[in-house]
């Protein structure tokens, strides 16, 4: 998001911040969800609630005669704050809504001590529907049915993982077309990441990392960038050898793989 976007978001965080402990949190992921849905498929709706011309306060007051009385007092009240801040593009308006739904499920496992296993459970969806074409195609096909997209995520999660892990894996397959389902994801993943305090290194190697491989790893990423790291591991036998990291938009490889296609490129191979 661009700059009026990002402070548009940053002065919603105090409107949630509000209302997050006087009701469910999931109750209110639930509802934000579905205003950032009702919004999203309502052009005229989006451009009124977004009209960079019209004064905040006569949005503020439109988002609350749309939603009050069809969600929660708190759930209008946040939407309606964000709806008076001035936004750069439209579709930002309703991808804040949605991050404070995600917020507020992760409020949810933090509250219950689980917000460190949801990251790790999501991860690893990710890295199924990655790894597994068939499902894949099912959870990203535009044209399927959302229905059936929620049903099989809930089927494949409901006894394996955390309500809160279901919960944002199904509002992950059901998100906008024109986003892919990987970017969601990680997206989502960044959020509780920032709510931990820390960093996700998303680590690359041929076999498994052991534990005090895993530590050191953590510590020297956790000096490099100041701030704590999570490891989330991938297992990869192209690799052959080495690791390669990701944090962020960061890569450092040092796979035997990358420097046997350096020596390729080299020689001419």
């Amino acid at each position: 998001m661009r700059g009026s976007s990002r402070a548009a978001a940053k002065s919603g965080l105090g409107a949630l911040a509000e209302v997050i402990g006087s009701i469910d949190p999931m109750a209110l992921a639930d509802q934000l969800f579905a205003a950032a849905t009702t919004v999203d498929g309502n052009a005229t709706l989006r451009r009124a609630l977004t009209d960079p011309s019209r004064d905040g306060a006569a949005k503020d007051a439109l988002a609350r005669r749309l939603f009050g009385g069809k969600v929660s007092d708190q759930a209008t009240h946040v939407i309606a704050v964000l709806a008076g801040q001035r936004w750069a593009e439209e579709r930002d308006l309703t991808d804040t809504i949605r991050e404070f739904g995600v917020e507020a499920i992760a409020e949810n496992a933090d509250r219950a001590g689980r917000l460190q296993g949801v990251e790790d459970e999501l991860f690893r969806f990710e890295r199924i529907v990655d790894s597994t074409p068939a499902l894949r195609d099912a959870l990203t096909n535009r044209q399927g049915d959302l229905k059936g997209k929620a049903e099989l995520v809930t089927r494949l999660l409901s006894d394996k993982a955390a309500p809160e892990t279901v919960a944002l894996a199904v509002q992950a397959v059901g998100s906008r077309s024109d986003r892919r389902l990987d970017a969601v994801l990680d997206g989502y993943l960044d959020l509780i990441a920032k709510r931990r305090g820390q960093l996700t290194a998303v680590v690359t190697s041929a076999t498994e990392l052991g534990g005090a491989e895993r530590v050191r790893l953590s510590e020297s990423l956790a000096n490099l960038y100041g701030r704590p790291i999570q490891i989330q591991s991938i297992l990869d036998p192209a690799v052959v050898g080495g690791l390669k990291v990701q944090v962020g938009d960061e890569v450092i490889d040092g796979t035997i793989a990358r420097k046997i296609d350096g020596a390729r490129r080299h020689f001419g191979a």
